[in-house]
């Protein structure tokens, strides 16, 4: 048996294990969960763990990717963790019912890239600490800034589809598959200049403040129109950044064209903004949001921003449906303005399994004080464990920190 036929072996192994469990009751009464979540009908919440540092977490070996061929060995990687997170602490995730193939595209650029030095601790952790040099601080930088042109690579994709489909499509469907839309201007304005002086110049510079966010909202459209006209967006995925994407409103009818913005979720943060005034942020963040996010028939809004005190600037954005409640939101401040208006996206303190030993009284504390402020104030919620750099080399931690999570919203 040569090489390949051993990769094939391989993942043929994994895939049908992952179409098992696919397959299984659990995973129908979970997306109905998900759904009722995302129509302000929750049955329960709904509790998800992301942004896992599978690194630390190889225990009994399962994780270690045998494949040699390079694109098997990226397929390989993809059901492993999905199968280790199944097994260990699968909370209320949901698997698809087939192995995606992303649309692959490329981009010409926006005229600046990114300059930075980078210190990391832990060699295989890609969470490490960035210090940017400032390529926009002046008005020429700005003119340097253009909208790029997308271009669907059709062939890249198709060619990686029928490796994988050839090699375990009768075992696990493949499916060609589109992507969420993220928009994260201020992320890539905080990379692009560093977080001082783009905070200095809000305060000092204004103008020139409002000059630069209006050429990257401008960029932001361009973009998502192109996603648009190319066909890249995705009509049915099961999360929009690591929260639950199903709802009863979306896709609606889809007519085997390209699927529209109004058909998907808009996706829009400022975390960068955290420290600033509730004025601030309307000004150089939501009034120009409301623009990029007026095409798109859902919008979840906020990342790690804490949003509790300004839920009213929050919900002047267009098809608001979901607000992210961080871990240095005030919980009950967040859910009394949220109400049954919106979902919660709380983030717990993802801290609390980055310890050597887990505090289940601490844990249980901050969990109980969510579900009780979304009971109070009739919030449908999902809680999503994410942004975990490190959970302590220990394994145990998530898997009792999902034990709790879930004996706790059991409970509702």
């Amino acid at each position: 048996m040569n090489n390949i036929q051993k990769d094939i072996q391989i993942l043929r192994q994994l895939a049908a294990e992952y179409f098992q469990a696919s397959q299984s009751e659990e995973n129908d009464r979970r997306r109905v969960l998900h759904r009722a979540v995302n129509d302000l009908q929750m049955i329960r919440p709904v509790v998800l763990i992301e942004e896992i540092p599978f690194h630390e977490l190889n225990v009994d070996g399962f994780l270690t990717l045998q494949c040699e061929d390079k694109d098997f060995r990226e397929a390989e990687d993809f059901l492993r963790k999905k199968l280790f997170h199944w097994k260990y602490f699968p909370a209320d995730m949901i698997l698809t019912p087939y192995f995606p193939v992303y649309k692959k595209f490329t981009s010409t650029g926006i005229g600046v890239s990114v300059q930075e030095d980078t210190l990391a601790v832990d060699k295989d952790n890609p969470i490490i600490s960035h210090e940017y040099e400032d390529q926009l601080a002046t008005e020429e930088d700005l003119q340097k800034l253009h909208t790029p042109v997308l271009s669907y690579d059709r062939e890249g994709t198709m060619a990686y589809y029928c490796k994988i489909a050839d090699a375990i499509g009768d075992v696990l469907p493949v499916k060609v598959t589109g992507h969420n839309s993220y928009i994260t201007m201020w992320d890539k304005i905080s990379e692009l200049r560093g977080v001082m002086p783009l905070l200095i110049d809000l305060a000092e510079r204004p103008e020139f403040s409002h000059a630069m966010v209006e050429k990257f909202a401008e960029i932001e459209i361009s973009i998502s129109e192109q996603m648009e006209a190319l066909g890249l967006y995705e009509a049915d995925p099961i999360d929009i950044h690591c929260t639950s994407a199903l709802n009863s409103t979306l896709p609606g009818k889809v007519d085997g064209g390209p699927v529209k913005r109004s058909q998907v979720w808009g996706r829009g943060l400022a975390q960068i903004l955290a420290s600033v005034s509730k004025d601030m942020h309307e000004e150089f963040d939501i009034e120009y949001m409301k623009k990029i996010m007026e095409p798109f028939g859902l919008v979840y809004y906020g990342c790690c921003e804490p949003l509790d005190r300004k839920i009213d600037i929050v919900e002047k954005l267009p098809h608001l449906r979901k607000i992210g409640v961080t871990p240095w939101a005030d919980v009950d401040v967040a859910t009394e303005a949220i109400g049954k208006k919106y979902v919660v996206a709380n983030k717990p303190n993802p801290a609390s399994v980055a310890v050597g030993t887990l505090d289940e009284d601490a844990l249980r504390k901050e969990l109980s004080r969510t579900i009780a402020a979304c009971k109070r104030n009739g919030c449908s919620c999902d809680i999503v464990l994410k942004d975990i750099s490190t959970a302590g080399h220990r394994l145990e931690n998530l898997v009792r920190w999902e034990q709790i999570a879930m004996e706790l919203v059991k409970a509702w």
